[in-house]
């Protein structure tokens, strides 16, 4: 939450007997993770640190029990337009704004596409409560893609996060339906991606892309026409899952940008082009590091509805 004269809620570390005769700067670096950006904004700001209610320098000595407190300056995202939109909360503190997106919806404003975004939703809900705060989104999701998506609230999150993602401590994990069976029931698709030479938005697998590995595990079959699979991520590349479920063989049903011409004329692709019109991808959980207080946090989201009439269609597979 923001206060009357537009700091962020102070964030408190008390120094332990490891910290006794430590520079302020170190204490942070090394105890709280602070970057050297960050550093400077704190240093420069009229509350930014200050050691037992003092404000302090960052050469100040610290001393076992000092109760270090970090205050950001409020920042908002100006070119962002507040634009009332229903928000799906997942979580929400101080620190975090974690919300299940829906699919047709892409994260942040584009040239061309100012509204209508996730962010201008959540710059009007921040807006009606009184808050200023910056839109920072930590990772983003395909326009037709719903589900998780995690969003900072202020510099140190989008820090703490953004390193967590970069260590692939976070986990990524969801659940979509394809064509077709994997070669196995459960297994990893490590295969390079990269830009396709013809349509440079498309993205396809080539030697000489960027390293990629996906997880997967089936769930459920349903005969041999489809599966359901639960997918984890090892690395995040634009497109990954979509991309590498088709390298397989097992194209996401309602893809129509990563279809394989196995599947495009099928009498059940036709069927099910009725129950869905997107690609039936769902981010279900995350699992990370809270950002500020380290504690681990495991968050889900429910299948949409579109996706849960897909499954009931394709449960009539099995029926029949």
């Amino acid at each position: 939450m923001t206060t009357e004269n537009e700091y962020y809620a102070p964030i408190e570390y008390v120094a332990t007997a490891s910290d006794q005769g430590r520079r302020l700067r170190d204490v942070l670096r090394k105890r709280i993770g602070i970057s050297r950006r960050l550093m400077v904004k704190l240093k420069t700001s009229d509350e930014g640190l200050s050691v037992n209610g003092q404000k302090v320098w960052p050469n100040h000595t610290i001393s076992e029990g000092d109760v270090i407190s970090l205050r950001m300056e409020a920042e908002q995202s100006e070119t962002i337009l507040p634009q009332p939109m229903e928000l799906n909360i997942v979580f929400e503190d101080d620190h975090l704004l974690v919300l299940n997106k829906p699919a047709g919806i892409i994260v942040h404003p584009t040239t061309g596409h100012y509204l209508h975004t996730l962010a201008n939703g959540v710059m009007h809900y921040w807006h009606e409560r009184g808050e200023r705060i910056r839109f920072r989104p930590v990772h983003r999701l395909d326009e037709h893609t719903s589900g998780l998506v995690v969003i900072a609230k202020h510099p140190l999150a989008q820090q703490q996060l953004s390193a967590q993602m970069m260590e692939g401590t976070v986990t990524k994990e969801y659940r979509t339906f394809v064509y077709g069976l994997p070669p196995a029931s459960e297994g990893e698709i490590n295969a390079p991606i990269g830009r396709q030479t013809e349509d440079p938005h498309r993205r396809v697998v080539r030697e000489d892309g960027q390293p990629s590995l996906t997880f997967y595990h089936v769930t459920r079959t349903y005969g041999d026409q489809a599966c359901a699979v639960d997918i984890r991520l090892g690395t995040g590349r634009t497109h990954q899952i979509r991309v590498h479920m088709t390298s397989i063989g097992c194209p996401i049903i309602g893809d129509s940008y990563y279809s394989v011409e196995k599947w495009q004329e099928t009498e059940l692709a036709a069927r099910l082009s009725e129950v869905i019109t997107r690609q039936a991808l769902h981010a279900a959980r995350l699992g990370f590091k809270h950002p500020v207080t380290g504690e681990p946090m495991e968050l889900e989201a429910e299948l949409p509805e579109d996706m849960k009439r897909l499954e009931q269609e394709l449960n009539k597979l099995v029926d029949q």
